[in-house]
């Protein structure tokens, strides 16, 4: 698809994933407006340092409220709807905010969209709703276990997203993103606690060290969204966005450490850990189906991707709270 002129709206605008992707529809022409989280600050999360901010329109919402979806919706030709509370380790604290907001703004944004007649929604899912894997890869016929209440509440919006297409035909496609990892993740997530303790000291405090991830670059995420978009007869379609590999934890830390060069001592720590079934021990996706519909593949590999992070990290430490453990 020719982007320019193309009229999309992106929830989630100001977050990790959704503000690369809002700026590389951006680039490419579209007419792009962006939903972030209202604040009384006034902030706009990682677009407030966008180069191109200018090319984008702002609105300010929450995907809770109807009337503000079907506000922001107006007009819009394609919805990738990315907003979402996605800490794993707060869900156990505020479970219903989960649901609330990824469930609940979920519809609201389909209702939104059914409305306004839009040709295609992007449902974002996410890896964890398959839970520790029975099988790898992981297929999209894997079964879905709610392990924590954010997957409960990505799977409760999956399955709403799939009823509108069954139900009223609205055109929506899911993507289940595989650990997306690069610029601008939460201080929260496992790569940026790494190299932050890299770049502080000599120990990195983790959770669980055993459990394997398939860590995905930005960038290769942000390409799937756009094909995903563009791509036909894939209306109804739950698709995964994964590299097909796996790795541990631990080895991932050793494997920051070497790239930074640093000798670290790789630790443990209670407070960090999962309840036991709660914890997701085995991801590794099966990406056949997004290289056979939208001709997609992973382009950057890990180490790769890893350094592009561990550069950008060192040069915008001030913008990440790394210190003690985030939630």
């Amino acid at each position: 698809m020719n982007w320019r002129g193309r009229k999309v709206l992106v929830t989630g605008a100001g977050g990790f994933i959704g503000s690369h992707l809002t700026e590389e529809l951006a680039r490419q022409g579209a007419t792009t407006r962006a939903m972030v989280r209202y604040s009384s600050t006034g902030l706009h999360g990682w677009l407030d340092s966008s180069t191109i901010k200018k090319d984008i329109e702002i609105v300010a919402g929450d995907i809770a409220d109807r009337d503000v979806m079907k506000m922001a919706t107006k007009g819009a030709e394609i919805v990738f709807h990315l907003a979402a509370l996605i800490a794993i380790p707060y869900s156990y604290h505020a479970p219903e905010s989960y649901v609330r907001t990824n469930v609940m703004g979920t519809l609201n944004v389909l209702q939104a969209a059914r409305e306004a007649g839009v040709r295609r929604v992007i449902q974002t899912s996410t890896s964890e709703v398959y839970g520790t894997a029975r099988y790898v890869p992981i297929d999209e016929d894997h079964p879905l276990q709610g392990q924590s209440p954010y997957s409960a509440s990505k799977i409760g919006a999956d399955k709403v997203a799939e009823s509108f297409f069954s139900a009223y035909g609205l055109p929506v496609v899911i993507l289940r993103p595989f650990n997306t990892f690069g610029p601008r993740q939460s201080a929260r997530a496992v790569i940026p606690t790494i190299v932050a303790h890299c770049m502080d000291g000599d120990t990195v405090k983790l959770g669980a060290l055993t459990p394997t991830r398939d860590l995905t670059f930005v960038g290769d995420t942000v390409a799937g969204f756009l094909a995903a978009a563009t791509a036909e007869k894939v209306a109804g379609e739950t698709i995964n966005l994964g590299t097909g590999q796996e790795i541990a934890i631990g080895d991932l830390a050793a494997l920051i450490a070497r790239l930074m060069g640093k000798t670290v001592t790789i630790k443990s720590e209670v407070e960090r850990l999962r309840p036991a079934a709660s914890e997701v021990g085995r991801l590794c996706s099966n990406n056949a189906k997004a290289a056979k519909l939208l001709n997609w593949k992973p382009e950057i590999g890990v180490e790769d991707g890893l350094r592009r992070t561990i550069v950008w990290m060192k040069d915008n430490r001030n913008l990440l709270r790394t210190e003690g453990y985030v939630l």
